[in-house]
């Protein structure tokens, strides 16, 4: 199908429960590849424009999930995929064990209690700064892979003259502050391949023509 506006890109994404926002190896399998190459760079609305009201939806999750590329899931399939990429942790859980660096909690923490912040603000606070820590980029992408971290919006600058300029900034939350806890957390009774297994086959029935092996390396 061709997509044409931020509606028909969450429908997709919900219809196939997941959907990356740029083409991979599997081929058919993206925003990008399933919308007209005349949306991307042009004046009139088009995929960059997409993100910011599929992130606030309710309807799916936008993140960077797959191998550190952005994309969506539906909310139906959030909970397998956050059950088996956390691995049956919370991340208090994962930090306690030593699964988690200082630097991973100290930024979720501040994610988790301030809720829709800016990245730009997350640095801020947590001290990424030219003459300050680096590898911010490695830590909120590491957080979102394993599904702590979202993107919950896009957020434009905007000027004196209240005009908005540039790329829009991206705002995050945790998944537990825009759905709850328990919508978050409802497949933590199956045991974490039990959700690769239910997602696996969710996939292999929207991608026919997929190999098995690239599904799996899809899935992480």
């Amino acid at each position: 199908m061709k997509l044409k506006s931020a509606e028909d890109m969450i429908k997709l994404a919900e219809e196939w429960g997941f959907l990356p926002l740029f083409e991979n190896s599997i081929a058919g399998f993206s925003v990008e590849e399933n919308t007209p190459a005349s949306l991307w760079f042009t004046d009139a609305e088009g995929p960059w424009e997409w993100k910011g009201p599929a992130a606030r939806s309710g309807r799916c999750v936008y993140g960077k999930f797959f191998g550190g590329k952005a994309g969506m899931i539906s909310l139906e399939m959030f909970p397998e995929f956050a059950n088996y990429r956390r691995d049956g942790y919370d991340f208090d859980s994962r930090y306690d064990d030593g699964l988690a660096s200082l630097k991973d909690k100290e930024v979720y923490d501040v994610i988790s209690e301030n809720g829709a912040i800016l990245s730009k603000n997350v640095k801020k606070i947590c001290g990424y700064r030219k003459d300050g820590k680096k590898g911010f980029e490695t830590v909120i992408t590491r957080l979102q892979s394993q599904t702590y971290v979202v993107t919950n919006d896009f957020v434009y600058m905007k000027d004196k003259r209240g005009n908005t300029y540039g790329w829009g900034v991206a705002e995050y939350d945790t998944p537990e502050n825009i759905f709850g806890y328990d919508t978050v957390t409802a497949a933590y009774s199956r045991a974490p391949e039990e959700s690769k297994e239910i997602i696996f086959r969710r996939l292999k029935k929207v991608l026919k023509n997929a190999a098995e092996q690239d599904i799996l390396k899809f899935i992480g």
